[in-house]
């Protein structure tokens, strides 16, 4: 009798709930609603930040970023990789992103400023009257450009392994926001950031804005 391969069991999924023992939600001063999931052994931040929405699309690559902290207090080692997370947007089909790679979305960044400029000169040896808006505007869009790539280096998510002598990473986890199924937002819009850490899958719904009407006002 042929021997079949076994069934792979999903792993267990702990999933943010308000109210929950472990679970708790703040609106914040710097502008951000904040979801922490504890266990025994490690907690866990998402932090989203009220505008995000208005935000997605004034970027130089439109994406939906989320700021994810980790703190470990267990004994042994905990394996950390931001990069396995995805993006449901509930009311756009269920539409599910992976999390966008760093490096190939810096690099991916850098093609489309290079091709911008490209066809900007273009359009300059075509209509020379033009030069100097068009000009400005590579400018404006380079130093954007430059701005994006920086942050990309320095503020994203990095894969580690947590123990006792490292115990807490934090950082940005992007997920590409330029999708067919993606039209306009909804009100509210309906989130799951799902991400898989040690033998379990922590989910976290999330609503922007949690409730109709609500606002944080930023102090400066």
């Amino acid at each position: 009798m042929p021997a079949f391969p076994k069934k792979e069991h999903p792993a267990p999924t702990l999933r943010w709930a308000e109210g929950q023992p472990g679970c708790t939600f703040s609106r914040d001063k710097d502008g951000k609603y904040r979801y922490a999931l504890w266990t025994a052994d490690y907690g866990v931040i998402l932090a989203v930040d009220s505008q995000e929405l208005q935000l997605v699309h004034k970027r130089v690559e439109p994406f939906f970023s989320v700021h994810l902290t980790v703190r470990y207090r267990g004994p042994a080692t905990l394996a950390v990789n931001p990069q396995i997370a995805t993006l449901e947007f509930v009311k756009h089909f269920k539409l599910v992103q992976p999390a966008l790679d760093p490096e190939t979305f810096a690099n991916q960044t850098q093609n489309d400023a290079d091709e911008i400029e490209h066809q900007t000169q273009r359009e300059i040896e075509k209509h020379p009257e033009r030069r100097e808006d068009r000009e400005k505007f590579v400018e404006t869009y380079q130093k954007e450009t430059a701005e994006f790539l920086e942050f990309l280096t320095q503020h994203t998510f990095p894969p580690v392994e947590l123990d006792r002598s490292r115990t807490e990473v934090s950082g940005w986890i992007l997920f590409n926001a330029k999708n067919k199924w993606l039209g306009d937002w909804k009100r509210p819009e309906e989130f799951v950031l799902r991400f898989p850490l040690g033998d379990r899958v922590l989910e976290f719904p999330f609503m922007l804005p949690p409730q109709q009407g609500d606002l944080i006002l930023r102090e400066r």
